[in-house]
């Protein structure tokens, strides 16, 4: 028999916190069974190496509203967090970290805030209880320029305790360390994003799995997130925007290089310009043609998936709501 889908899911990755769940799961049934809301969580467990699944395993039969997935190996927290996504059912999906630094208490607050007409709630762990130099100040530091690129104006990205509407993660497609990023792909798509400050405690067991070389590979997802963002459906504005670029510079180099011949004297064959030019005007090109490659990639991956180049938020009063991918006609 089908069941009714809940209001809530929460969704929980974990790797190695075997000592943290099983008051996790008792902190999430206080703080919600208090709210009278439908609930579910989803723990996923990325793969961890001890004994985080048989406590999952016991918790799920113990507790009906918790369910656990398994990974046969470490995939990673973007893997987990996609994976509980897809398994969620609820009507508003949180993540929350399982290392208990998170506070589940503070879930009544961003769902209160999300009914307030958003799409997106944010945690903003203004007081955090981490290393300065290994953790808060590589975050503050990513935070700015992740902030600065997307130009969606939160304080913590790196803050796993969100708030979703369910149909905003909808389309999303997670990769590398994408998860953090999801406010901004979102307000990309025309939703609401707001953010309300959480509590953070420090970690009292198991081992931290973040790190500094963490933030470069944030910086690289970064500008696969801005590139996407700006470009994903007009790359020749990108790239050929660049060759242009290129070949005027390489261009100017050649003129450099004539005057010098001209008025000074200067051989051409033993003026480095005339290589720059030549070496400038190649690469302009290259980046021209590059953007047209990536043209047809972009037309092949949205005309063989029926894939649309926009969402509609809303039809009223219209017949064909087939016409428009997304649309909910009213």
């Amino acid at each position: 028999m089908e069941t009714k889908s809940p209001y809530l899911s929460v969704v929980i990755p974990v790797y190695n916190e075997e000592p943290n769940l099983r008051p996790l799961q008792e902190r999430i049934a206080a703080a919600l069974d208090a709210t009278g809301l439908d609930y579910e969580v989803v723990y996923v467990d990325d793969g961890s190496r001890d004994g985080s699944f048989r406590i999952l395993r016991e918790l799920a039969e113990a507790h009906p509203r918790a369910s656990a997935i398994r990974f046969r190996r470490n995939y990673g927290q973007t893997a987990a967090m996609s994976a509980g996504f897809d398994a969620a059912r609820g009507e508003v999906i949180i993540p929350l970290d399982a290392d208990l630094q998170n506070d589940p208490e503070d879930i009544p607050r961003l769902l209160q805030k999300l009914n307030e007409g958003y799409d997106v709630v944010s945690g903003w762990r203004q007081k955090r209880k981490d290393k300065a130099i290994t953790r808060r100040l590589p975050s503050l530091l990513a935070n700015a320029l992740i902030a600065r690129m997307t130009r969606v104006r939160i304080h913590d990205y790196g803050c796993t305790l969100k708030a979703y509407r369910a149909s905003i993660l909808k389309d999303v497609r997670l990769y590398g360390e994408m998860h953090r990023f999801i406010p901004a792909w979102a307000a990309m798509e025309g939703a609401r994003v707001t953010e309300v400050p959480v509590a953070h405690h420090p970690r009292v067991a198991g081992k931290t799995k973040y790190g500094l070389s963490r933030t470069f590979r944030v910086v690289l997802d970064l500008l696969v997130v801005r590139f996407l963002g700006g470009y994903g459906t007009k790359p020749i504005h990108l790239f050929g925007g660049l060759g242009i670029g290129l070949c005027a510079a390489g261009v100017l180099a050649g003129v450099a290089t004539l005057v010098e011949k001209l008025w000074v004297g200067t051989k051409a064959h033993n003026n480095p310009l005339l290589i720059l030019a030549v070496f400038l005007f190649i690469l302009g090109v290259q980046a021209v043609m590059m953007g047209l490659l990536a043209e047809l990639s972009i037309r092949i991956y949205h005309e063989a998936q029926g894939k649309p180049i926009y969402r509609v938020a809303e039809m009223v009063n219209f017949h064909a709501p087939e016409a428009a991918e997304g649309a909910r006609p009213r």
